[in-house]
């Protein structure tokens, strides 16, 4: 029987450095260059005859058939420890977690025990904590931020226009309601971090997961590298910002529920398609309370209403009235039929013309 194996002929362990990551098999696996057991010289030890480390993941994974999380987190120049599960042999490392610290020299590629790619550690004098998780102040004043939430603050939207409907006169001489047309501002990035509260997950590209529990600052952020990103402030606020198109695909219906104002600015056109499937009685309804109008306004073009084979019904329960700026035209293809109760005044300041094959007065 091999008396070589975990248990039965001791407990070896190691500390060493990620030198490799790229596994052949996929099994996550990291080539570790381990302190004792092999030369910094690469001359003599080269990278790629390091053995493979396999890496053990948290029981909340369950590291078959891909489920769970992919065990690919560590990078060239990770500090690591583990064991070897072949005991005396050195061979079959196995990597138990990375250990962070705080580098005092960047990556010296020609030696053993760095990164030889040059990448990793990317500062030197600093823990490898996440600046976000970290947040490090002298006299309140942030040292060497995250450079993702200097970007955030810089680019803030701010004074977004809403919809400014100019104040008119009606026919009748009554004002028509208007809008003031006001700005809105993104709200401020609520991040107020202590250390060690927030919970922080970065991609080598720049992708960030935050869950921070810091008092009065809780928030959770998630962030594309090229901003895209939603976050919920400590009051529940949510902002959600889109770096370049946004899709949404519903297969059901879809309910919205706004308990307070909606504003609604748009760069550039807006379509509405309705009953695409041709389904009757998909009704397009518009319902606003008492007290409220419906305002419309463009500021250079034109209102088109058209129906191609139906009836346009316009059905008002007070007046209506009519204020035509310019010419007034009116083509009917079939009969005319106006019915009024009351009386019938017209007042024109220039000439008036009705021509018709018979023109019937009170017949």
């Amino acid at each position: 029987m091999d008396k070589y194996f975990l248990g039965r002929n001791g407990f070896i362990w190691f500390t060493g450095v990620v030198e490799d990551r790229i596994d052949p098999q996929y099994l996550g696996r990291v080539r570790v260059r381990a302190i004792g057991y092999h030369t910094q010289d690469k001359n003599k030890l080269p990278t790629a005859d390091l053995p493979w480390a396999s890496c053990v993941l948290p029981v909340t994974s369950s590291a078959i058939s891909g489920l769970g999380v992919s065990p690919s987190g560590l990078v060239e120049g990770s500090w690591v420890m583990g064991y070897f599960r072949d005991g005396e042999t050195c061979q079959e490392p196995v990597v138990l977690g990375g250990i962070p610290g705080r580098p005092v020299e960047l990556a010296d590629t020609s030696k053993g025990f760095y990164d030889p790619n040059g990448i990793y550690p990317k500062y030197k004098d600093e823990v490898d904590t996440n600046r976000l998780a970290v947040n490090l102040k002298k006299d309140g004043v942030e040292i060497n931020p995250s450079l993702s939430l200097t970007l955030r603050r810089a680019t803030r939207e701010t004074g977004i226009a809403t919809a400014d409907f100019n104040p008119v006169t009606a026919a009748d001489g009554s004002s028509m309601p208007a809008s003031d047309g006001d700005t809105w501002d993104q709200p401020t990035i609520p991040y107020a971090a202590v250390y060690p509260y927030n919970k922080v997950y970065e991609t080598e590209s720049g992708h960030i997961q935050e869950f921070d529990d810091t008092l009065g600052a809780e928030r959770i952020h998630q962030r594309h590298r090229t901003g895209t990103s939603y976050e919920v402030g400590p009051t529940g606020t949510k902002t959600e910002i889109i770096k370049n198109d946004h899709y949404t695909l519903i297969t059901a219906s879809n309910k919205i529920q706004i308990g307070g104002d909606s504003d609604i600015s748009i760069d550039g056109r807006h379509k509405i398609y309705i009953n695409k499937s041709n389904t009757a009685n998909n009704h397009y309804d518009i319902q606003v309370g008492t007290g409220a109008s419906i305002n419309i306004q463009v500021d250079s073009g034109d209102v088109n209403l058209v129906t191609t084979t139906g009836k346009i019904n316009m059905n008002s329960g007070g007046d209506y009235n009519l204020k035509v700026g310019g010419n007034f035209r009116l083509e009917v293809a079939g009969d005319m039929l106006s019915n009024i109760e009351g009386s019938n005044t017209e007042n024109t300041t220039g000439a008036k013309t009705i021509r018709g094959a018979t023109i019937d007065l009170n017949p």
